[in-house]
């Protein structure tokens, strides 16, 4: 009658081996080593940087002072060079990959610009006539260091907030030896194979199968499945989830480092360094500016050269055309942006695996919901209180909630709720035991009271309200019998609640002008009832598993840009067919391995940002693109010379102050990228 899900009962597949988590570790470290390295080039160049500005010519006439003495342009040549072979090494060997690569880009253009304007800055101290570039180029490689540094670090702070995740595993486990004794061990021990004990309310220490006992397991930080799982022998547990009720004993079937909860870090990391389709573009443009680059300054030298222009100013020319080319503001306009959304998605929990689907959310038109755990809580509430005989509401309600008191079921908890909410007393049993199967007993006051199944009434031939009880069924509740020393006084049906934030999330994606489908293996009416009060546009219902991607396709057909919303095993072949595949929840990790975008707080509102910000994000990328390329397209002619006949020639160090404001610009566009407001 109800949806079911049934992750819990899947195996996880393995995706880790032992190598590969020792390559992701150090891949990991490898990361953090460099964000370090471009810290450390970027502090020491700036300091370095500093007397080079002082001594300038330009920053002296421009400020007004006078600092000048003998050998006064040695020191700089010395700096300049400790700036251009530490501060600029990460880009001169970026350069010299991408020349074996045959693929020139921004490196090769970044130590292209830095080598002409060092060597012909070191020409002019040996003797050449001509003014030096010394601080155009300590600026120049101080402020990409600043740059390269900042987007390794947002990226970076993006995939550390998912870290905390590791955080929910307990840090020691009981192990069981073979000889039936228990120690405390740390979880770093558990090999797998281990027998490991968990007490009620422990946490479980690392993914495993149950071979002995029988409990109900939290798993909702993990999967966002609110409804605790039933768990006995040979199903699987997940480490991190809590134990509700019994005593279980496990056997480790994953190590830490092969895990659930690594698995999710990793594939966080991973999403993190995977290229956006703009980010390629912008390589590409990189790479066309390069030989634009290169051709402009050499057609530039050539010119003023066959012009009967001195050596002296067609290379100063042919330098400042380099210097001004140099891609600062196309080499940032991207990644700023991408660190910035990032940063802004996993600061509101959307973790975004693939990062292409993540961009092309912008074009997404229709929206389908999975229903249980998505649209819906998950978790039972009393929706009508039949009384049978002399009876109220609130006296049946007080009975049910008295026997179920002692009962860790989602029903019982369910019922509790609602007694709760109304303010009911409860009366303490006497005596309780639960019915194999069939509901609960319980000795109230001298007099037995029963919640039991339908089943139960069916087979011990109790009489009943037969139509009420098929009323309440068609519109998919779950029917619970209370009775008084086996006597029908009541029945209380219960649903899954919708969560509050459907309506929201509904009504901001019709302001979008999006269609909202819900996609659900439950009955028909149920799924009617919720879309009436959800205000979803088109029901699919009683839809088994491998047939959802199936109603993705023909919507798909049918030229609807479509994104899945889903969180559990059944719904991976939707989430992997759609347009955009959404993980509601931290999800299984067979719906994440499928997912485009994980929403950790299982808010359907969530959906509604990842379109937003992916329309912000793309907005801002084309603004960035267009300004680099526009600084280009009417710097570079400006440099090379073309108003030279009206007098106008633009200096190199003029040439550098420029695309230093183009990269700031570009760097203040990017961090003007904020989340809507709800």
């Amino acid at each position: 009658m109800h949806e079911q899900h049934q992750h819990h009962d899947t195996q996880q597949p393995n995706h880790g081996h032992h190598h590969e988590d020792h390559r992701s570790h150090s891949h990991e470290h490898h990361h953090e080593h460099m964000i370090a390295d471009f810290k450390k080039r970027f502090y020491i160049s700036l300091v370095l940087a500093v007397p080079i500005i002082l001594l300038s010519d330009m920053i002296q006439s421009f400020f007004n002072y006078n600092l000048s003495f003998t050998g006064d342009s040695w020191i700089e040549l010395i700096l300049a060079s400790l700036i251009f072979f530490y501060g600029g090494w990460p880009f001169l060997t970026g350069a010299i990959d991408e020349l074996k690569q045959k693929s020139p880009g921004m490196m090769t253009l970044i130590g292209f610009a830095i080598t002409v304007a060092y060597v012909y800055s070191a020409a002019t101290v040996l003797g050449l006539e001509g003014h030096d570039l010394f601080w155009e180029l300590a600026t120049l490689i101080a402020i990409m260091l600043l740059g390269h540094w900042v987007e390794m670090k947002s990226v970076s702070k993006a995939s550390d907030s998912m870290e905390s995740l590791v955080e929910l595993m307990p840090q020691e486990a009981t192990k069981i030896d073979q000889a039936g004794n228990t120690e405390v061990v740390h979880v770093s021990e558990l090999q797998k194979g281990d027998h490991v004990r968990i007490k009620p309310g422990e946490k479980i220490p690392a993914d495993g199968i149950v071979i002995d006992g029988k409990s109900s397991i939290d798993e909702s930080m993990l999967t966002g499945e609110s409804i605790p799982v039933e768990k006995q022998v040979k199903d699987e547990a997940i480490g991190g989830s809590i134990n509700t009720s019994g005593s279980l004993t496990i056997e480790v079937s994953k190590t830490s480092e092969e895990g659930y909860l690594s698995q999710v870090v990793q594939l966080v990391k991973e999403a993190q360094e995977s290229k956006s389709k703009t980010q390629v573009f912008s390589d590409r443009a990189a790479k066309l500016l390069f030989y634009v680059a290169v051709s402009a300054g050499i057609i530039t030298f050539v010119v003023w050269i066959a012009l009967g222009y001195g050596l002296e100013e067609a290379m100063t020319r042919m330098v400042t055309v380099l210097v001004i080319s140099c891609p600062h503001a196309l080499g940032l306009a991207i990644p700023l942006v991408v660190a910035r959304s990032t940063y802004l998605s996993a600061q509101n929990g959307l973790f975004i695996r693939n990062r292409a689907g993540f961009e092309d959310a912008r074009k997404i038109d229709t929206v389908v919901f999975d229903k249980t755990g998505t649209l819906t809580k998950g978790e039972f509430a009393v929706t009508d209180i039949v009384p049978n005989g002399s009876i109220s509401e609130d006296e049946l309600l007080q009975k049910a909630a008295s026997i179920e008191a002692q009962s860790e079921h989602p029903i019982a908890a369910g019922i509790m709720a609602s007694a709760k909410k109304q303010k009911i007393d409860l009366k303490q049993p006497e005596t309780f035991d639960s019915i194999t199967g069939a509901g609960i007993k319980a000795k109230l006051e001298d007099t037995w009271y029963l919640a039991v199944s339908p089943g139960y009434m069916d087979k011990n031939n109790i009489a009943y309200d037969t139509a009420a009880l098929d009323r309440l069924s068609d519109a998919g509740k779950t029917v619970i019998f209370v009775l008084e020393e086996e006597q029908c006084i009541g029945m209380i049906a219960l649903a899954d609640q919708v969560k509050d934030s459907s309506k929201e999330a509904v009504r901001r994606l019709h302001e979008l002008g999006i269609e909202a489908q819900m996609l659900t293996g439950d009955n028909q009416t149920v799924a009617n009832g919720v879309a009436k009060e959800i205000g979803i546009d088109h029901v699919i219902a009683e839809v088994l598993p491998d047939q959802k991607a199936d109603q993705i396709k023909q919507l798909q057909a049918n030229n609807k840009r479509t994104a899945m919303t889903g969180d559990g095993i059944n719904d991976s072949p939707a989430l992997a067919t759609a347009d955009l595949g959404v993980a509601v929840g931290a999800g299984t990790d067979v719906a994440m391995e499928t997912a485009d975008i994980v929403l950790v707080n299982s808010n359907p509102v969530d959906v509604v940002s990842i379109i937003e910000l992916s329309r912000l994000t793309y907005r801002k990328m084309i603004q960035n693109l267009w300004w680099a390329a526009g600084y280009n397209i009417i710097a570079i002619p400006l440099a090379a010379g073309i108003l030279a006949p009206w007098g106008i020639v633009m200096d190199p160090a003029v040439g550098a102050v420029l695309m230093s404001l183009s990269t700031i610009i570009v760097a203040f566009n990017a961090r003007l990228l904020k989340k809507k407001k709800s």
